[in-house]
């Protein structure tokens, strides 16, 4: 009992040295300035959140709407000022809460866009929230704006590495499936594509090669956070980081997402390597040296508590939340009841095609509704696999028709009150067949979103 107690306390109270803190911050905050910047002069801000005139929102923020073209523009600009006051920790703890409400809020206006990444984001800014980030080598120490303070509590830098332990081990769990080790799917198709590759491009084409990655992928993932808090192997563990994400990187288009696990796996390196980066840069940047009081920053007792139960919960979920699919019954790739927010890393391929259908009510007569007048092409991709959206654009063709007036040759005037919508929905799923989808007799305008079974979805057959 005496043995565990340390080790709770090592984890949790031991006092630390909070340079890993500080460089945690610098790294964070140049990280989300370069995407930013990116996302801006690629144009997407226009793309994903201007063009589209309809947006698939999570449900229960439905009250979540992106604002017209210049002010989203704007929020972006505000974005990347913010992510780089956070770097050089300039008014750190209101930036860096700015920064997680709007990033939180850009990414909550449209599913269609959802990535892994985004989501890890808003966790680590959500977590920086609460951490003395700014104590030293900011701004905000050498104009005299907080106080100064060399050492920590260890579970201010340990909370960071227990969500970037997360994201691994629950991406290796999810890769622990019949398809992803013993058909190396999704990896045997996408490889095939890459036999142009430089040197190893005729390798990608054999089977084998998918197989080797498949596993080579899961044992990565299960056991790198566990080799990175080993002082012994920490530095073969992070040239694995390097080479995995390096790797992966060059051979699939996923963004800075690569580039942001990298530095960030930097923190499990120890105070004297962090000390040594925050020594480097203040000379690159002709930056005197700072001095510390000796005192290690706390919070009071009762803010202590109030935090403490605020990262129990936010953790709890973050453990909890990707094993929600079992509450579902059937295939979690096919109906993916479950699937987001678990980190659950490129897993699945999937293709679909979805016509919808508005009925007139006299005598069941339907009318074939063209997407590309409502949706983007990627949202419309997005859409036609993706039970959710299928259902929730559904309801927004029923309150689109509703009160319309349909107009027959002969003259008669047909009024739509909540009109019938169905749907034929087709996926493939690895490539195996289109099948169908969604039951096209189920009237999906009646049906109510929610968390509940969608048991309107039919059952993947081999």
């Amino acid at each position: 009992m005496m043995v565990i107690n340390h080790w709770i306390n090592n984890l949790i109270n031991k006092k630390t040295n909070i340079a890993p803190l500080v460089v945690f911050r610098i790294i964070f905050g140049m990280m989300m300035a370069i995407s930013t910047l990116r996302f801006i002069l690629k144009g997407w801000v226009e793309d994903l959140y201007i063009t589209p005139t309809y947006f698939f929102t999570y449900y229960g923020f439905n009250w979540v709407t992106p604002f017209d073209g210049p002010t989203m523009h704007f929020l972006f600009i505000v974005l990347f000022i913010s992510s780089i006051l956070i770097m050089i920790g300039l008014f750190y703890r209101f930036n860096i809460i700015l920064y997680f409400l709007i990033f939180t809020y850009i990414e909550l206006i449209d599913k269609t866009n959802y990535l892994n990444h985004y989501y890890f984001i808003s966790c680590i800014s959500f977590i920086l929230i609460f951490l003395p980030a700014n104590r030293i080598f900011s701004l905000d120490s050498y104009l005299g704006i907080c106080q100064r303070k060399n050492s920590c509590s260890s579970w201010m830098i340990n909370c960071i590495k227990l969500q970037i332990g997360i994201v691994y081990f629950y991406a290796g769990i999810s890769k622990l499936n019949y398809h992803w080790l013993f058909e190396a799917e999704p990896l045997i198709n996408w490889l095939k594509h890459l036999s142009d590759f430089p040197i190893i491009g005729e390798l990608l084409m054999f089977d084998s090669t998918a197989y080797v990655f498949s596993w080579f992928g899961a044992i990565f993932d299960l056991t790198i956070f566990f080799i990175l808090i080993n002082n012994k192997y920490r530095i073969w563990g992070y040239l694995m980081v390097i080479i995995f994400h390096v790797f992966t990187s060059i051979m699939f288009p996923i963004g800075v997402f690569p580039l942001v696990m990298i530095s960030c796996t930097l923190i499990f390196f120890s105070d004297n390597f962090h000390n040594k980066v925050i020594e480097f840069l203040s000379k690159l940047f002709f930056i005197k040296k700072e001095y510390t009081t000796s005192e290690t920053y706390s919070y009071t007792s009762y803010s202590k508590k109030i935090i403490g139960i605020i990262y129990v919960l936010f953790f709890a979920l973050q453990l909890l939340l990707p094993f929600r699919f079992l509450l579902y019954p059937g295939k979690l790739f096919w109906n993916e009841q479950g699937y987001r927010f678990s980190w659950r890393v490129m897993l699945i391929e999937k293709a679909g095609y979805a016509q919808f259908y508005v009925h007139e009510p006299k005598k069941d007569r339907k009318m074939l509704i063209n997407n590309k007048d409502y949706l983007t092409p990627q949202q419309e991709k997005m859409m036609t696999t993706q039970p959710d959206m299928i259902l929730q654009y559904a309801h927004f063709l029923r309150d689109e028709f509703t009160d319309s007036l349909i107009v027959e040759s002969n003259g008669e005037k047909i009024q739509l009150d909540r009109p019938k919508i169905t749907a034929d929905v087709k996926v493939s799923l690895f490539n195996k067949g289109s099948k169908v989808f969604v039951d096209p007799n189920v009237n999906l305008s009646k049906i109510d979103r929610g968390f509940k079974h969608k048991d309107w979805i039919l059952n993947y057959e081999d």
